[in-house]
């Protein structure tokens, strides 16, 4: 028997995906949410508070500004906190309403959003762009291909510019910019941002969601028989029936799908809903819209696909059943986690001090016996002022009779400056008597001008 080779693909080339324009209350809301998640990217870093920008990552300087904080890498348990959240957010609304982050809010979907819709000024609605592709090369179609490109590029790099623009002061980097005068790293991030913008956003939109992102895959660890998806009603559309077989007399043996395919055609991902849950569905409900319009032009009532639980859908629950089936343990546990960890991180940020202390012991310098038998160690300080007014510290040693400061213990930091401060302390020969050699646990206390008060554990060291 001859020898037989099989060829194994990595790749499945596919068709490219042009979904219809659809209106309807979910793309409105949808819209919605691109509006204000680029009003709030795009307009951002031009916000001013003081006579800086509002909302800055100063990676030179080490310091974030965030409206009136200033927090630096020390307060690196609020970013942690912040992630929490984010996660413990996203688990709970995935177990209410399935993938309503993917469908509405993910920068994905949202730039994918905006670029088909650039697409459809260009190229007209999905008929128009697949004739569009199929016709030989003429000046329409190279003014619509081209001018649609130039478009898509253009709002590529100004997404690119505008990232730059929360580490580097906003104005300042159109000045550069516009001087062509801006530095490597700027440029480079610029470039790869944008680059990033044009190629996910343009180019391979639906397989990131299909192939690369990660939440597409465990996202049925949290969905359960009451978790809100979109639905196809099988009951009530099957079996399906074209409208010319309606207009036979026959619509009495066929359900309300009359199979235009409009659901398919909308759909962002490409899936055809009615097949049940898939794991391409990004919970859009393009697919709801289009079928309700349909629903309507045929006099029958909307629905046919809709958000509807596994439970809701096999038993018919109302309107209110299903609603009060959300609240469920995992439901509640995800919702008391967030209202607990957002509650933490606001007393946290209320009760923050007005100044942060590092307190680091001289490595270089280790404890050594000077003058009179006095015991001497050196300690390095760091003070860093966390707010955007000038403050006066005073600094003082306790835990230990008759410790004493060498050097100046009063310390004047800048607007939202940091400082390294050298500090002897030293400890007189009859307060030794009474100690074992070695570390000796005492604290440091810095008091502000303000009235703020900063107490940091240490030790002082004993030779022996």
């Amino acid at each position: 028997m001859a020898d037989s080779e099989a060829v194994i693909r990595l790749y499945k080339s596919e068709d490219k995906i042009h979904p219809r324009s659809v209106r309807g209350r979910f793309t409105n809301w949808r819209w919605a949410m691109v509006a204000l998640t680029q009003l709030v990217f795009y307009g951002l870093p031009w916000l001013t508070w003081g006579d800086r920008p509002a909302v800055l990552f100063d990676l030179a300087s080490r310091r974030f500004y965030i409206f009136g904080l200033v927090l630096y890498p020390q307060d690196f348990v609020y970013l942690t906190a912040l992630l929490l959240i984010s996660a413990y957010g996203l688990f709970l609304f995935t177990a209410v309403a399935g993938r309503v982050w993917c469908g509405y809010a993910c920068p994905q979907t949202v730039y994918t959003e905006i670029f088909v819709r650039i697409e459809h000024w260009f190229e007209g609605d999905r008929n128009a762009r697949l004739k569009l592709d199929k016709a030989p090369w003429s000046w329409n179609k190279l003014w619509r291909k081209g001018g649609k490109q130039l478009t898509w590029v253009a709002l590529a790099l100004f997404t690119g510019f505008s990232f730059v623009g929360y580490f580097t002061p906003i104005r300042e980097l159109g000045a550069e910019l516009a001087g062509l005068a801006l530095g490597p790293w700027e440029a480079f991030w610029v470039l790869f941002y944008g680059f990033a913008t044009y190629g996910n956003a343009g180019f391979m939109r639906e397989q990131v969601c299909k192939y690369m992102c990660p939440y597409a895959r465990f996202q049925s660890a949290m969905f359960d028989r009451d978790t809100l998806i979109v639905s196809y009603d099988p009951a009530r559309g099957e079996p399906r029936g074209h409208n010319a077989l309606r207009k036979k007399g026959e619509a009495h043996a066929l359900g309300d799908c009359i199979d235009c395919k409009l659901c398919v055609q909308v759909c962002p991902t490409g899936i055809d809903i009615r097949e049940g849950l898939q794991y391409e569905c990004i919970s859009c409900a393009a697919c709801i819209d289009v079928c309700d319009g349909v629903m309507d032009k045929m006099g029958t009532s909307r629905g046919l696909i809709r958000y509807d639980t596994e439970n809701g859908m096999a038993r018919g629950f109302s309107r209110g059943q299903r609603w009060r089936r959300i609240l469920r343990p995992r439901v509640l546990i995800y919702g008391g986690l967030l209202l607990g960890l957002g509650g933490a991180v606001a007393w946290s940020l209320w009760n923050r001090h007005d100044f942060r202390v590092d307190v680091v012991r001289d490595r270089a310098t280790l404890a050594r016996q000077i003058e009179d038998g006095w015991v001497e160690n050196i300690y390095r300080l760091q003070l860093m002022n966390a707010t955007e007014r000038p403050q006066h510290l005073r600094v003082e040693a306790q835990g230990l009779p008759g410790l004493q400061l060498s050097s100046a213990t009063e310390v004047s930091l800048g607007p939202a400056e940091a400082r390294w401060v050298t500090i002897a302390l030293r400890l007189p020969p009859d307060s030794l008597s009474g100690l074992k050699p070695g570390a000796q646990p005492m604290r440091w206390v810095i008091h502000s001008d303000g009235g703020d008060r900063v107490a940091e554990k240490s030790t002082f060291v004993v030779p022996r």
